[in-house]
C-alpha cells in the first residue's frame, strides 16, 4: 500500500512538472532583444543579467533582429518550450506583439515590456493588455518635445535655423511619433526649417551614409535632432567631412552612451536624452522577480524620473555630475 501511494505521488508531481514547466524552471528569465546585435540591447541585457544573478536568477538573452515578425515567433517558441519563468521583452512592434503577450499572459509567466509600452498607446505605462507584469519606459513624447524646445531655445536668436532630424526607422511606431513631436514643436517657431529628414536604423554606418545624402541638398545647417547617440557619431563624421566645425552646431541624441556623455563633456555635441538601458533592466528584472514570488509589483516605471540623472542631460547637468559615465558605449 505504502509503495502504490508513493507511486501515486511520485507520478502526480511528474505531471505537474509537465504541466507547469515554468514553475519546473523558476530560476530563468528569457530577455528578448530587439536586436543583440545592438548596444542599447546588449546595456539593456546587462542591467537584466546583473540584477538576476543578485536576486538569484538566470537570464538568457533572444536575437530580435529588429525583425518584429521573428520576435513574436521567438516569444512563441521560448514559451512552448517552457524552460522560462518569466520574460522581458524589447519589443520591435510596440502594436502587434501584443498578441504574443496574451498568450504569455495566459499561460501564468510573468511579462515585462521594456524601452516602450506594448498597445496601441505609446504615451502611456499603464497595462494595455490586461496581465502586463511590467513596462518600464519613456513616453516618446515627453522626451522628443524636450530634446525640440531645447533646439528651439539654441535657435532663438538665428533666422534662418536650419534642422537635420535623423530618426531610426519610418517603419518602427515610437520613431514615427517621435518625427512627428520633433516636426511640431519645430513647426510653432517660423524661423526655424528642417532642412532633412533621415533615418540611421541606430546604426553609425547607416547614419553616416543618409547624413551625406541629406547634406548634398541641405546647406548651413545649424542643428541636428535626433533620437539616438549612434545616429551622431555618424552625423558628425558627415558634417566633418563637409567642413563643418561640429562644436559649432547644436546636436541633440538620444540614449546617453558613453560616447555622447564624453562628447558633451568635450563641447562637439549638445544634449541626450537618457533612457537608462541597465538601469532599466535592472528595474524590469526586479518586477519579474517580485512576481514570480509573489511580492508586490510596480506595474509602471517612468524611466524619465526613474534613472540616476534626470532624463535630458546637458553639460550643465554633466558638471554637476562629474562620476557619470553612462550605462552603454553606443
Amino acid at each position: 500500500m505504502t509503495r502504490s501511494i508513493t507511486l501515486v505521488l511520485a507520478a502526480a508531481a511528474l505531471a505537474l512538472a509537465l504541466a507547469s514547466p515554468a514553475m519546473a524552471q523558476s530560476k530563468k528569465v528569457a530577455y528578448f532583444a530587439a536586436s543583440s546585435q545592438n548596444g542599447f540591447n546588449q546595456a539593456t541585457y546587462e542591467g537584466v543579467e546583473e540584477r538576476a544573478i543578485e536576486l538569484g536568477y538566470e537570464a538568457e538573452i533572444f536575437d530580435g533582429k529588429f525583425d518584429a515578425a521573428h520576435q513574436y515567433s521567438q516569444i512563441e517558441d521560448v514559451l512552448a518550450g517552457g524552460q522560462f519563468a518569466g520574460m522581458i521583452v524589447a519589443p520591435n512592434d510596440s502594436v502587434g506583439i501584443a498578441g504574443a503577450f496574451e498568450q504569455v499572459i495566459e499561460a501564468g509567466v510573468p511579462i515585462a515590456t521594456v524601452l516602450f509600452p506594448v498597445g496601441p498607446d505609446l504615451n502611456t505605462l499603464e497595462p494595455q493588455v490586461p496581465g502586463i507584469t511590467a513596462t518600464v519606459a519613456s513616453p516618446p513624447v515627453a522626451g522628443a518635445t524636450l530634446q525640440a524646445e531645447a533646439a528651439v531655445a539654441h535657435c532663438a536668436d538665428r533666422d534662418p535655423c536650419n534642422v537635420i532630424i535623423i530618426i531610426g526607422a519610418k517603419i518602427f511606431a515610437f520613431d514615427n511619433l517621435r518625427l512627428e513631436t520633433f516636426e511640431k514643436v519645430l513647426a510653432g517657431h517660423p524661423n526655424i526649417e528642417i532642412v532633412g529628414t533621415g533615418e540611421g536604423w541606430y546604426s553609425p554606418d547607416a547614419s553616416l551614409k543618409a547624413m551625406q545624402d541629406m547634406l548634398q541638398a541641405a546647406r548651413d545647417v545649424h542643428v541636428v535632432l535626433s533620437n539616438a547617440d549612434q545616429h551622431l557619431v555618424g552625423a558628425e563624421i558627415a558634417l566633418e567631412a563637409e567642413g563643418y566645425t561640429v562644436a559649432d552646431l547644436y546636436l541633440s541624441g538620444g540614449g546617453a552612451a558613453a560616447i555622447a556623455i564624453e562628447a558633451i563633456r568635450e563641447g562637439r555635441w549638445d544634449a541626450t536624452l537618457a533612457y537608462f538601458p541597465k538601469t532599466m533592466g535592472a528595474l524590469a528584472m526586479e518586477q519579474i522577480a517580485n512576481a514570480i514570488e509573489g511580492k508586490p509589483v510596480t506595474n509602471a516605471i517612468n524611466m524619465d524620473v526613474s534613472g540616476p540623472l534626470q532624463a535630458m542631460i546637458d553639460k550643465s547637468v554633466l558638471d554637476a555630475n562629474p562620476d557619470f559615465r553612462g550605462e552603454w558605449e553606443q
